[in-house]
């Protein structure tokens, strides 16, 4: 099935655009851009007084049903809507949603700063995640116990994750699963003998190891650089959906988030631009 891709056309006109007071937008879904969508309606409500934009996590599921039950405005997912979905809100609706590339990720793999590994292949974290690998001594490191730490089932961080670095396996039963990617970091940071993933731009108290794409590759970190030059090896789009054709405050919000001051909100919050 096919989606509708939204393709903005930002002028001058539009940034003049104002609303009534108490004009309001919903945005809800994915855990990894909380922090980046906030920032947005901030700024955003700041430079148009009356309007209030609500964002609320919870994953890019409960974002993409809460799109089909028409309780947001807009999704906030990072990943790629399913056919399934699709085929719900047209049935429902009518008519396939509306994507929009908003920013791009690199999946980080966190260590505790203490952790000796400084690297790891695409093979590897497999193993470590399927339960094939359990003592960091497998993979270079001390001898102990690896302890797992991921993302809940309706993540796209997790459903991402699974497809392309898991090859769609089945996740160790020992993952410890955690509501957001922040939740992982703060775990990983206190347990010297944990490992954790998650956007990029979560990275304090903790360490990011390079990635491979195989025991021979060079190990690439989560950089603007690397992952424009596809050079690391998981990382991914981040996406807002809609019903239909963005009109009124949410076109206005849109466009304004894939200007050059929205662009630059993600470089500051640590993803990397899609223009």
């Amino acid at each position: 099935m096919k989606k509708r891709v939204y393709m903005s056309l930002i002028s001058a006109s539009c940034v003049a655009l104002s609303f009534a007071a108490g004009a309001r937008l919903t945005v809800k879904g994915s855990d990894t851009m909380v922090i980046l969508a906030q920032q947005w309606a901030e700024k955003f409500m700041k430079a148009h007084p009356g309007t209030t934009i609500q964002v609320t996590g919870g994953g890019s599921g409960t974002g993409f049903a809460a799109l089909i039950n028409g309780t947001t405005d807009i999704c906030n997912a990072s990943r790629p809507i399913k056919d399934k979905e699709i085929a719900q809100i047209k049935g429902k609706f009518g008519a396939a949603p509306v994507e929009i590339r908003t920013a791009i990720d690199g999946i980080a793999m966190y260590v505790h700063e203490t952790n000796p590994i400084k690297e790891i292949a695409l093979e590897q974290i497999k193993g470590i995640y399927t339960g094939a690998i359990t003592n960091w001594r497998q993979v270079g490191g001390a001898d102990a116990k690896i302890i797992l730490y991921g993302r809940e089932n309706s993540s796209g961080t997790y459903e991402f994750f699974r497809e392309h670095v898991l090859g769609n396996a089945d996740y160790s039963p020992f993952v410890q699963s955690l509501p957001g990617t922040a939740a992982i970091v703060n775990a990983v940071a206190k347990d010297k003998n944990g490992i954790g993933y998650g956007g990029a731009a979560y990275g304090k108290g903790i360490r990011h190891l390079l990635v491979k794409k195989d025991a021979q590759s060079k190990g690439y970190e989560p950089t603007v650089e690397n992952i424009k030059s596809g050079e690391y090896p998981i990382s991914r789009y981040l996406y807002m959906y809609t019903l239909k054709k963005p009109e009124g405050l949410a076109k206005e919000f849109i466009d304004w988030i894939l200007s050059a001051e929205g662009q630059k909100i993600v470089s500051e919050v640590g993803y990397f631009p899609v223009k």
